[in-house]
């Protein structure tokens, strides 16, 4: 067998008959989740899908990465090669790190990737580690999904994760960065809908009369004070604010 043969991996190493041990895995198959594969067959739920992931154990790809280089001849020779984390950069900066429910995911982007099994925390703590926004599982899969910020923070804190509008954590601190605005009349949390998954809308009632500029300063003032709680901006994917005029 040689190293491009699809059943192997990038040492070698047959992949059949093979289990993953000495990482607290002894007994794993590298088999999906159960539980896991129904939350992303209808990952509408997200904190369904939340919990399932939070229980799961999932696979991080490791693959060959050169190393030390001799260049003194004609042509540059690999003395070395180390093995890496992957990690993905879209076309708008943001990084993402893979992750794979089982080696059978995995395969089907990488065959020459090592898996690595961790649980989901382990997993989110080497995105954060390795400067990663996001987290992207099963990649390559028709049930491919991606984990957003305030998901891979909860992970990695081994916290419950609540969409924004829902968690009264943040809805504490949009009251705390309204409550000198003598012209914010109320507040409320809101689901973003349509301005994108994640995102928080606050919805404020303002007194009559307010001019554009000011509504705009009122919402960059707000804004800037929820940003300012690193813990808050961890919890919010993205934010955006309607504005409505109180009744007389």
């Amino acid at each position: 067998m040689t190293d491009s043969d699809p059943a192997a991996d990038s040492a070698g190493q047959e992949w059949s008959g093979r289990s993953l041990g000495s990482t607290g895995f002894d007994d794993d198959s590298g088999s999906a989740d159960p539980a896991l594969l129904t939350a992303l067959a209808d990952p509408t739920d997200e904190q369904a899908l939340m919990r399932a992931v939070g229980a799961a154990r999932l696979i991080v790809p490791i693959v060959a990465a050169p190393g030390e280089v001799d260049e003194s001849g004609p042509l540059a020779v690999e003395k070395s090669t180390d093995m890496a984390v992957v990690t993905l950069t879209a076309p708008d900066g943001q990084r993402a790190l893979p992750v794979f429910s089982g080696v059978e995911a995995l395969l089907a982007w990488d065959s020459s990737a090592r898996p690595s099994p961790v649980t989901a925390a382990r997993a989110a703590q080497a995105a954060v580690s390795e400067r990663c926004d996001v987290m992207v599982l099963d990649l390559a899969s028709p049930r491919v999904t991606t984990l957003r910020p305030s998901m891979v923070w909860s992970l990695a804190q081994e916290a419950s994760w609540l969409p924004a509008h829902l968690d009264p954590f943040v809805a504490q601190a949009v009251s705390r960065a309204v409550a000198d605005e003598a012209d914010v009349d109320s507040v409320a949390c809101e689901d973003g809908g349509e301005a994108g998954p994640g995102v928080l809308r606050i919805a404020l009632t303002v007194r009559p009369g307010l001019a554009t500029e000011q509504l705009q300063a009122l919402a960059t003032r707000i804004g800037e004070r929820i940003a300012t709680d690193g813990e808050t901006r961890a919890r919010i994917d993205g934010l955006a604010f309607s504005l409505r005029t109180a009744q007389p």
